[in-house]
């Protein structure tokens, strides 16, 4: 049977080929305009780059190579007595655009497995760093220090022919996915845990053995961490953690650099570090309001909040004008294990109350939840009690998406990014028709 390398390989020319197609006889043909308030507002919705590994409808949410997440769900291998997707097969099915079978997926595990090993000068800098420096910071290092092994760089080095760069980034890409669990396990433990440091059991998959390595021993928490690690995997490329991954990868720079400033975007707070914040928001409502509160005490604070000038953490959403299908996965999961959970009732709560708050408001686009409405509660409930550690385990499914996307940039040749920017000058200048233009 052919391996996963040759399977993309064979799918690699035919690619180049459509791809070369398109640009011969539509090159030119325009896909969006840009506005004014477009280009001072973060570039919303400007339809300006290719992402093929997902794509986002702001009324139907995300699909992965065209499939839901209900149908990843049902269609993705699971591990044996499981009913969640394995990571091992969304990363598959991202990379090559074919939904995996089981031996596929044992086939990216035991990949995955035989390069998981941190090696020692890995370690050596981890322990250097002190330990209540933000788990995001010792991620991004983390994944840089392995820079100093890139097989990208060395064979650039090398002088190797640019139609196979997509090589040297796959074994990149793989050496480095196989690595993530036990690094972010590895600064849970030391930042948290007195550094008790808990060997990978080379008989789990990929997420299982995140779940083992963080020490939560009830197994509904490995289900967890696998759905936790697919849903999270990708977004198209609009959004910062993806962007920017392509971006400095573009610069022909290798997986390593590119995942690590991919992960500093992650770490804003209006990217991946909101899940830890809408948890810290739950919290302190229910000491605010002492415990689970009532849907009129809920709604009294929620009118309150925004009458302050703040906003409800969690809802609304840059693209979406629904809720958020990651959201409604993980609410049929809690809906599942822990119905009873105090944190979840307030999140089900606000579920049912903020929506129509904020269309009576009449200031939101999307009143709906988004994913990060949801994830921290999940995680507290199996004892991960330590908000900032949250993003880390976004980054390393997010890994999963952007870095697959990033092999398929290197084997379609995609170049350096570089927009044209204007100063507000030109803008001016241009609105009275006296711009100069190019």
């Amino acid at each position: 049977m052919a391996s996963l390398k040759e399977k993309l390989a064979a799918k690699i020319p035919p690619m180049q080929e459509r791809v070369k197609g398109i640009l011969k006889e539509h090159g030119e043909k325009k896909l969006s305009d840009v506005t004014i308030s477009q280009s001072y507002g973060g570039v919303r919705d400007v339809l300006c780059m290719i992402w093929d590994t997902s794509l986002l409808d702001k009324f139907e949410g995300i699909r992965f190579r065209g499939f839901s997440i209900p149908e990843l769900q049902a269609k993705l291998p699971k591990a044996p007595g499981g009913s969640e997707p394995l990571p091992e097969g969304i990363f598959y099915l991202l990379l090559t655009g074919d939904l995996p079978t089981d031996a596929d997926v044992k086939e990216v595990t035991e990949e995955w497995r035989k390069r998981s090993a941190l090696p020692k000068y890995l370690l050596d800098m981890m322990n250097a760093v002190p330990k209540d420096t933000h788990p995001m910071t010792q991620f991004s290092l983390a994944i840089l220090q392995l820079q100093k092994d890139s097989v990208f760089a060395r064979k650039y080095r090398e002088g190797i022919n640019k139609k196979d760069y997509w090589d040297p980034m796959y074994e990149d890409t793989m050496d480095l996915l196989a690595k993530l669990p036990a690094i972010a396990a590895y600064i849970y433990n030391r930042s948290y845990k007195n550094d008790k440091q808990i060997a990978p059991d080379p008989k789990l998959d990929w997420g299982g053995n995140l779940a083992h390595m963080l020490g939560v021993k009830d197994p509904a928490f490995m289900e967890l961490m696998r759905l936790y690690l697919v849903i999270h995997s990708d977004h198209e490329g609009g959004n910062v953690s993806a962007h920017t991954c392509h971006l400095v990868g573009s610069a022909l720079s290798d997986a390593y650099y590119s995942l690590s400033a991919a992960m500093n975007g992650l770490a804003g707070p209006l990217h991946g570090l909101a899940n830890q914040e809408v948890l810290r928001w739950i919290m302190d409502l229910m000491k605010t309001l002492g415990g689970v509160p009532t849907k009129e005490q809920l709604s009294k604070h929620i009118w309150d909040t925004l009458a302050g000038g703040k906003v409800v953490p969690g809802y609304g959403h840059a693209v979406l004008r629904k809720t958020d299908p990651r959201y409604t996965a993980q609410r049929e999961f809690a809906l599942k294990h822990m119905p009873d959970d105090d944190i979840f009732k307030v999140v089900s709560m606000v579920f049912e109350v903020t929506p129509d708050i904020l269309l009576k408001q009449g200031k939101a686009k999307n009143p709906w939840p988004n994913v990060d409405a949801h994830s921290g509660c999940l995680l507290w409930h199996y004892g991960v009690k330590e908000y900032d550690i949250y993003t880390v385990f976004f980054g390393v499914s997010r890994a999963l998406g952007v870095l697959a996307q990033l092999i398929w940039s290197r084997a379609l040749g995609f170049p350096i990014e570089r927009p044209k920017s204007a100063t507000t000058e030109w803008v001016e200048n241009f609105i009275k028709g006296t711009a100069e233009k190019d």
